[in-house]
């Protein structure tokens, strides 16, 4: 995958993705996805196009343990969020539904800038900064957890085949 980076800084909560004056509301994602970062930045949302990537520093989704956020996130076309951290359960939620989720250097974070290229192959584990002319290794998901992304989340993968992919009756 490809994209063009939106920056954000350490600590992006939950709330700051979708504040909790709309998901308690509505649970339509395309409803809630229409404020996604209001609190943060109003403007923030103009800068997310399909493609996008998300590159942010330390502690991204901390907060609620609901899939709203991440769920958002994919519906306005991030494609993936490459992080310096994530909290624990924005993580697997993100996992969960699809959305790749990558956690690299802070060297490679702090080089990066708004605007810049990055590709993705989630397969092999490289990233780089096309814009940039960085590269480096991540920790390449585990073989259910790859397909489980390539489905679309796991939801999807279990619509599809009817299991889990580590169910081995």
């Amino acid at each position: 995958m490809r994209g063009k980076v939106v920056k954000l800084g350490d600590h992006v909560n939950t709330d700051f993705v979708i504040s909790g004056k709309y998901k308690f509301k509505t649970q339509d994602i395309k409803e809630l996805s229409k404020h996604i970062f209001e609190d943060l930045d109003p403007t923030l949302s103009q800068k997310i196009t399909v493609g996008t990537i998300i590159v942010a520093g330390k502690n991204f989704g901390y907060g609620s343990s609901r899939e709203h956020a991440p769920r958002v996130i994919k519906e306005v076309g991030v494609s993936a969020i490459v992080a310096k951290s994530f909290a624990r359960i924005f993580f697997r939620n993100a996992i969960n539904i699809g959305l790749p989720v990558i956690v690299a250097s802070e060297s490679f974070i702090d080089s990066t800038d708004e605007g810049d290229k990055v590709s993705l192959d989630l397969e092999k584990g490289i990233i780089r900064n096309e814009t940039k002319n960085m590269e480096e290794n991540f920790k390449p998901y585990p073989s259910f957890i790859s397909v489980v992304m390539r489905e679309g989340g796991i939801v999807s993968y279990f619509r599809k085949y009817g299991a889990f992919p580590w169910d081995t009756r």
